[in-house]
């Protein structure tokens, strides 16, 4: 027997999601097939996990350096799988709201099966044969296994499985310099472990002062680094032994952190005539892909991987499937930030990538949380923002190393999609005392540099003392 729908969803992860209950908000009859858990990476393996982690590691860190604050505690101790029951605990208060009853009530009908296409207007899911008029692919990524001599012969985990760890292990050593390494990084050494990154940078999709700042601001806090590539791996009785081109490191927990790649295994695109490579599902700037009625969106089309990214391309997928006109799938200005302690937040391009667009007409500017008054208060002077500019103030690019520097970025997400210049930033009240007028004490600076130099600043000069 065979279902017909409006729209086919496959994969139930963050764009999944999104697009389903936008589709269903329009009163479109749909299907949101899914081979594993509704939630995908996001929920059960990723973004909820972590940071439920990282909180946990930042009260160990708070209780162990609770004497600088004039506050006596005892050294803390992890228990794991205590520690673990409280991450699934955040977990499950996450899924309360996507599961399939939930989604049932919204109008949404769950299928649970991989899927594949027969043709370009038929899938098979599980043991159901569906039509519909238009399909959107949102099957995520999964994690990349680097080609590491002897990997496969020894145990080693990924994202996947890290949370579902419950010892800690004395010696750690991560493969992998990029934000989930990084995090697990700092949330591990936290815990007690001794946390040795394997990388040939740290954060290397950021500006290099960042990445020396947060290395920094680690190695402070215990955790070492070593720059070079892992070139083999073997066991050394029950622990594991990564040979670089210059050292031995013994660990006995070995995370391997090197990338995600699209998930296109098993979907039979050549049926429906879809064309896509190793990198991902190509798609116009509309998410079409090459088949009129097929989408994709998010980490399956080899852009940005972040779930705010995939929702939002997931919503715009479902507006240009199912109402007239169509709305651009892809944006210059997307945000992302890694959830280390400080955080780390970042939009639009780096320095070196401003310096190569456009030259020497680009004006950095910097300004440190030394000069934030709720950065002092809660003691956390390490790090600054950054902000790129346009030789006439438009906003090219920022980053924010500080506590909740993930909400402080949002200011500037507005204002380069908004096209507002810097100086407009400068006469925004924003309340005190908070790490948002780090932005606000930058942009005045600016501003009154501007004002107050060359010919225009003598005759502003000039102006005052006439009125005096």
């Amino acid at each position: 027997m065979t279902s017909r729908y409006d729209l086919v969803i496959v994969g139930a992860g963050s764009g999944g999601l999104v697009a389903a209950r936008f589709a269903a908000q329009l009163g479109a009859r749909i299907a949101l097939i899914e081979k594993n858990r509704i939630g995908g990476d996001c929920t059960w393996t990723g973004c909820v996990p972590s940071k439920a982690l990282l909180k946990v590691a930042k009260v160990a860190h708070e209780i162990r350096t609770a004497r600088r604050y004039g506050i006596s505690a005892s050294s803390p101790e992890a228990n794991l799988s205590a520690v673990r029951d409280y991450v699934y605990g955040a977990i499950e208060s996450v899924y309360q709201f996507e599961t399939p009853e939930v989604l049932a009530q919204e109008g949404i009908d769950v299928v649970f099966g991989a899927a594949r296409f027969l043709d370009s207007s038929t899938i098979i899911a599980g043991d159901r044969t569906i039509q519909s008029r238009a399909f959107l692919l949102t099957t995520g990524a999964r994690p990349v296994i680097p080609p590491i001599t002897g990997l496969q012969g020894v145990p080693f985990i990924t994202y996947e499985q890290i949370f579902d760890n419950d010892v800690l292990p004395k010696k750690m050593l991560i493969v992998g310099g990029g934000p989930i390494g990084i995090e697990m990084a700092q949330a591990y050494q936290r815990l007690g472990s001794q946390v040795t990154v394997v990388a040939k940078a740290v954060l290397p999709k950021e500006d290099p002062d960042v990445q020396e700042r947060i290395k920094t601001v680690l190695e402070g806090e215990g955790v070492r680094f070593v720059l070079e590539h892992a070139e083999e791996m073997r066991r050394d009785g029950d622990a594991v032994v990564i040979a670089t081109g210059h050292q031995a490191l013994l660990g006995d927990l070995v995370l391997v952190a090197t990338g995600r790649k699209p998930n296109l295994a098993g979907l039979d695109l050549e049926k429906a005539g879809v064309k896509y490579s190793p990198s991902g599902i190509s798609v116009d700037d509309r998410l079409r892909t090459n088949v009129h009625h097929i989408y994709a969106a998010g980490d399956v089309t080899g852009g940005c991987q972040f779930t705010h990214y995939a929702g939002w391309q997931a919503f715009q997928a479902v507006r240009n499937a199912l109402l007239p006109g169509s709305a651009s799938g892809i944006s210059d200005v997307v945000p992302w930030v890694t959830f280390t302690d400080p955080e780390v937040a970042h939009v639009g391009v780096t320095e070196q990538e401003a310096r190569r667009k456009h030259g020497d007409h680009i004006q950095i500017h910097r300004w440190d949380l030394g000069k934030v008054d709720r950065a002092v208060c809660e003691n956390d002077t390490s790090g600054f923002l950054k902000v790129i500019t346009d030789h006439d103030g438009t906003i090219l690019g920022g980053s924010v190393i500080a506590a909740r520097a993930g909400e402080a970025i949002t200011e500037l997400v507005v204002a380069m999609k908004n096209k507002v210049k810097i100086a407009d930033l400068a006469g925004t009240i924003h309340p005190y005392p908070t790490y948002s007028t780090a932005l606000q004490q930058m942009a005045a600076d600016i501003t009154v540099e501007h004002l107050l130099s060359g010919a225009l600043g003598k005759l502003v000069r000039g102006l005052s003392r006439a009125v005096r």
